[in-house]
């Protein structure tokens, strides 16, 4: 079985996607104003997209059983640089604005912060974000990977860490470091806020992880995948829906922390639609468009990390939450071009990194000139 048919079109399409989402919904949030936010209908439309987080990680679970590295070593190594990828990109998303005082005014004022002292900055560090959801969960999903040989199971636990999501959510044992990284996987409120807890986001991980294992079993059919997928889908919205509508207060208790019945919602939605991008993408032919979703799906965890620190950086130049939605559009269309630049830059450092490595391993002097 060649490599290449184990990789799933739908899937690098909506990663890459994602990477053009991202820059949209994230330059929205930093730079309209509330009104253009929730009350225009592009605003709102982009806001709504933002509720997209589920279909990366099923996405990510399923590539991570089908990758080439599948080594519980690989896993644990990429996880640690995961979270301090998540670190480093929130020391240049808020420290180097503050230490070279372009931070703009109401931004500080946000946080109800007079003066910016030391343990505000640490605060701003230590947010916690999807990199730091996604290594947390590799040093759980790797032994997962590693043991569980049977989808059921993978899918047992998944199920699991959604259920008792609500239940550790508070532990705090007021140790700040250990604080700190039961922060991350619980969101016991110790300073740092934590959008993206691995109980219960870890779950959505976890659910691709058993579609991954069904796709290995079905010998990487991709058709009857899909086909699985729309089963699996409507059985959890018709699982999840009464819980989340009659019992929301504790199956759903906001996007960024719900409980169980919200995950087995979000998930079944998730599954339809990663079905409906399925359709769409089988039928239409390779093209300019495609390739670029290709590269960024490539790309996907620097082009993250690119386009938050040049959005948080512009707020010294074009002000926080301040746009009317004609003014935001215009920065939309600015940062995806500035986050392509600035990946092609690291391409061609990389590139040159390459050729100098090979160079000292081959003595070819000329490949330095």
């Amino acid at each position: 079985m060649k490599e290449q048919s184990k990789r799933i079109l739908t899937l690098d399409v909506i990663k890459g996607i994602s990477v053009i989402g991202m820059i949209i919904i994230h330059t929205l949030l930093v730079y309209a104003n509330v009104k253009s936010q929730y009350e225009t209908a592009i605003g709102s439309f982009i806001v709504f997209l933002g509720r997209g987080t589920s279909i990366f990680l099923i996405c990510m679970g399923i590539t991570f059983m089908t990758s080439s590295h599948q080594s519980l070593i690989s896993a644990l190594k990429r996880g640690i640089l995961l979270v301090f990828a998540g670190l480093f990109m929130n020391f240049m998303k808020f420290m180097i604005p503050v230490i070279f005082n372009f931070a703009p005014d109401n931004f500080i004022q946000k946080y109800g912060w007079h003066t910016p002292i030391e343990q505000q900055y640490v605060y701003l560090v230590q947010l916690g974000d999807i990199l730091q959801l996604a290594g947390m969960s590799l040093l759980f999903v790797g032994f997962i990977r590693e043991y569980v040989k049977n989808k059921y199971i993978m899918l047992a636990i998944g199920l699991f860490v959604a259920l008792i999501s609500r239940e550790v959510s508070g532990i705090n044992p007021d140790y700040p470091v250990i604080n700190y990284i039961l922060d991350l996987l619980f969101n016991t409120d110790y300073p740092a806020y934590v959008y993206f807890p691995v109980f219960p986001w870890m779950a959505f991980i976890i659910i691709g992880m058993f579609f991954g294992k069904w796709f290995q079993e079905l010998n990487y059919d991709t058709n009857q995948l899909f086909k699985n997928m729309l089963y699996m889908g409507l059985l959890f919205i018709v699982v999840g829906a009464p819980l989340v509508f009659l019992y929301g207060d504790y199956h759903y208790n906001g996007f960024y922390h719900m409980g169980p019945g919200g995950v087995v919602y979000f998930a079944g939605w998730t599954l339809l639609l990663l079905c409906l991008i399925n359709i769409i993408t089988v039928n239409v032919k390779e093209n300019s468009f495609m390739r670029i979703l290709k590269y960024c799906s490539k790309n996907l965890t620097s082009m993250y990390m690119i386009q938050w620190i040049l959005i948080s950086w512009g707020k010294g130049i074009f002000g926080y939450r301040q746009h009317e939605i004609g003014y935001v559009s215009l920065l939309i269309l600015l940062y995806i071009i500035l986050t392509f630049l600035m990946q092609t830059l690291v391409d061609l450092i990389r590139k040159k990194k390459t050729l100098i490595d090979f160079s000292l391993i081959s003595g070819d002097k000329r490949i330095l000139k």
